[in-house]
């Protein structure tokens, strides 16, 4: 019969199950869609699509999603490259989120500094958050670290990664999840190397009872000088913790015992307590009990002046210890202590923090032992009130455990007793506790199952997650590689370009130096060059008047030699003082042409007259002229043209200005002509070359050169029968 009405209460709790799987099924379902960039149309990978529900997923690659939601619930997208985008669900179509993203460059890999600023503040809230929810809430602490996460957008900060898989691992360690904790960690300490998430690894590896990979682990840390106290005693307290469970009771001892010093020393208490305590725990397993004994007196001490909590703690190890020796009444006496202490504590804290490594502590349970200790001593009566009580405050609070264990041993109890009819009533109301516990656990199983799914689903899309952002990440650092070997290619074309132009610049300047010393060159050897003309016309021109004079002399005409002397030793003076200059005033070129003129009309005063006219608007003064130019021709004009006349001639020297710029000289004479007078000359005369022209035509070359065409001559026959000959000077300012 009792059968009967266990698989009916099974039958009728599957159906309610079943029925609100069912019902729930039909309002929720999976809607698909795809969150796009406006301008582009291209799917936007990463961007966090939750619901107020906590239902929690991410974009892919191709920017698509798939989520569970009903209608009307509301959905939230968010990512650091965009606005915060808000849609209520109408339909079960397909969606399409269009979004304007905040993308600066071709790849799209860089944020401006309000976005960072905005995305490490949302990673710190769901940090915060997560930390919030650690204890009471594993999905949505997992949801919130998963979104933080998310925040770490590309070129992340290791450290903050690190904490994000560190604070996971904390969620999966204090639900019991140990493997998922020991990965968390491990991830975080490939992110960041750190202390804390050190010891939080080694302490999970001996809660997973992996003793030599957290000795393996912790040992090496010892010789790390840059620890804190509370590290090191951390430290020391969890490689005691490895040395328990591989059996090294010595081990433990001398760890534990090291961490206790440097607690003592830096007035850590509730660290004083525990290890202390853990010496204790390590003398019992060592078998050494009067050691322990001692031991576990000074932890009742220590946590007399500590919360009530930790008091109770102690106080239920020791009586565990007292139980263990068979010392009854001092258990009992310790553990009534205990439930005195536990009625001080609230409620809410009693069942947040109150536990022991394989146990908890509740009223119920501390009643449970003591009637334990009673019926040990054969005391059954004084076991029967505690269970009964362990009974009243198990079924207020729901522990059905402790309820079975307590109702079974009070069941026996009364069968000791003889009372066999309250033994009976008992022992149905124990079965009835267990078939109620056995529905209990499978429902459990079940919830467990689906917890455990969830969860691999969860770790599932924080894997995907870490891979969509590493993937992110290589295709970033290929970018910055490529940037790189694009600006290092554009620094080397630079490099050349500037080598070339400085190259040029050095040739263009070695050019100018060159041109510079060339025409320096040029213009010392120009200069040379007239010097020496000057040099040659001087002994010329003195030579021809020294003829003069001697024919003075030869004619036995004093008085016109000493004349002639007198004015050639003025027209001398004259040319030496201007034998250095290359331009002279034409002021002083004209009184040098008058007394040279003078000379030679003296000499052939029946051969020639002359004349020199003189514009009166021309301001002698502004002209330069080379001195001894015309000289040669004048020269020429009275001994090769005038000399030969027959009759008396005319010489005519005259200056007019052309222009502002240009002033012309004119030499005329009516002499035999150019060609008359080559006939005339001997065979030995044409064999030498004149050497006064032939020095002015030089001269005019070079002056020409180095001053561009200032001076310029032409000589021509003045009649149309080849006599006369005129010389046109044209002379230019500047």
């Amino acid at each position: 019969m009792a059968n009967f009405f266990h698989i009916c209460l099974l039958l009728v709790l599957g159906s309610a199950s079943g029925y609100s799987q069912i019902s729930q099924t039909a309002s929720n379902f999976e809607l698909q869609g795809v969150v796009r960039e406006k301008g582009s149309n291209q799917g936007l990978s990463g961007v966090a699509v939750s619901t107020n529900s906590g239902e929690y997923t991410l974009t892919n690659a191709k920017g698509e999603f798939e989520i569970k939601v009903y209608i009307g619930q509301e959905l939230v997208f968010e990512s650091p490259l965009m606005e915060t985008v808000r849609y209520r669900v109408t339909s079960k179509d397909q969606l399409e989120i269009l979004v304007e993203t905040n993308i600066k460059n071709n790849i799209g890999l860089s944020r401006s500094s309000s976005q960072a600023e905005r995305s490490t503040s949302l990673y710190y809230r769901y940090i915060d958050s997560a930390n919030y929810y650690k204890k009471s809430n594993i999905r949505k602490s997992i949801d919130f670290i998963t979104q933080s996460l998310a925040q770490l957008g590309l070129g992340s900060n290791k450290e903050q990664l690190a904490i994000a898989y560190s604070t996971l691992g904390e969620v999966y360690q204090y639900h019991k999840q140990y493997d998922l904790a020991i990965s968390s960690y491990k991830d975080a300490l490939l992110a960041n190397q750190t202390l804390k998430t050190s010891l939080l690894l080694g302490k999970t590896y001996v809660l997973n009872k992996e003793y030599g990979e957290a000795e393996k682990l912790l040992s090496p840390m010892e010789k790390i000088t840059k620890m804190v106290p509370f590290q090191r005693v951390e430290l020391y307290e969890i490689l005691g913790d490895a040395y328990i469970g591989l059996g090294e009771m010595d081990k433990a001892v001398a760890f534990y015992g090291e961490g206790f010093k440097i607690a003592d020393k830096n007035q850590i208490a509730p660290k004083t307590i525990d290890l202390n305590s853990k010496i204790a725990t390590a003398y019992v397993k060592g078998n050494r009990l009067q050691e322990a004994n001692a031991y576990f007196n000074n932890s009742l001490e220590l946590s007399s002046g500590q919360a009530p909590q930790r008091a109770v703690q102690e106080k239920e190890k020791v009586a565990d210890f007292y139980n263990k020796k068979n010392q009854f009444g001092q258990e009992i006496q310790l553990r009534k202590k205990s439930l005195e202490d536990l009625k001080k504590i609230p409620k809410s804290e009693v069942a947040d923090g109150l536990s022991m490594e394989d146990d908890s502590i509740s009223a119920q349970r501390i009643n449970y032992k003591i009637a334990n200790a009673y019926i040990a001593q054969d005391k059954y009566d004084e076991a029967i009130p505690y269970l009964e009580e362990s009974i009243k405050d198990a079924d207020v609070d729901d522990d059905l455990l402790v309820r079975k264990d307590a109702t079974r041993k009070l069941s026996e109890v009364y069968k000791y007793k003889g009372d066999y009819t309250k033994a009976l009533e008992t022992y149905q109301e124990y079965v009835a506790v267990v078939d109620t516990l056995y529905v209990r656990k499978e429902q459990e199983i079940a919830r467990a199952a689906r917890f455990n799914r969830e969860l691999a689903a969860k770790q599932s899309r924080i894997s995907g997650l870490e891979q969509e952002r590493e993937l992110a990440q290589s295709k970033y650092s290929l970018a910055l590689t490529e940037q790189q070997l694009v600006a290092e290619s554009i620094k080397r074309q630079n490099w050349i370009i500037y080598s070339l132009i400085f190259g040029m610049l050095l040739m263009g300047l070695a050019a100018y130096f060159f041109y510079r010393s060339n025409k320096q060159q040029k213009l010392a050897n120009n200069l040379l060059a007239l010097k020496s003309l000057r040099s040659q016309m001087n002994p010329h021109f003195i030579f021809n008047a020294l003829n003069s004079v001697n024919n003075f002399i030869a004619k036995s005409d004093e008085r016109s030699a000493n004349r002639y002397l007198s004015d050639f030793s003025t027209l001398m003076r004259a040319v030496l003082e201007n034998s250095d200059e290359d331009f002279i005033p034409l002021s002083k070129e004209l009184e040098l042409l008058e007394l040279y003129t003078k000379l030679e009309h003296s000499r052939f005063s029946d051969k020639f007259d002359y004349r020199i006219t003189v514009d009166e608007d021309i301001d002698i003064d502004a002209f330069q002229i080379p001195p001894m130019l015309l000289q040669p021709y004048i020269e020429n004009a009275i001994w090769h043209g005038l000399r030969y006349r027959e009759d008396k001639g005319f010489l005519q020297i005259g200056i007019k200005q052309k222009d502002k710029l240009v002033l012309e000289i004119s030499i005329t004479d009516n002499g035999i002509g150019r060609k008359n007078s080559a006939a005339l000359k001997t065979q030995n005369q044409k064999k030498q070359k004149s050497k006064g022209m032939g020095n002015i035509k030089k001269r005019i070359e070079i002056l020409n050169d180095m001053y561009r065409d200032r001076v310029d001559v032409i000589i021509s026959d003045l009649e149309t029968n080849g006599t006369g000959t005129k010389v046109l000077f044209t002379i230019k300012k500047d």
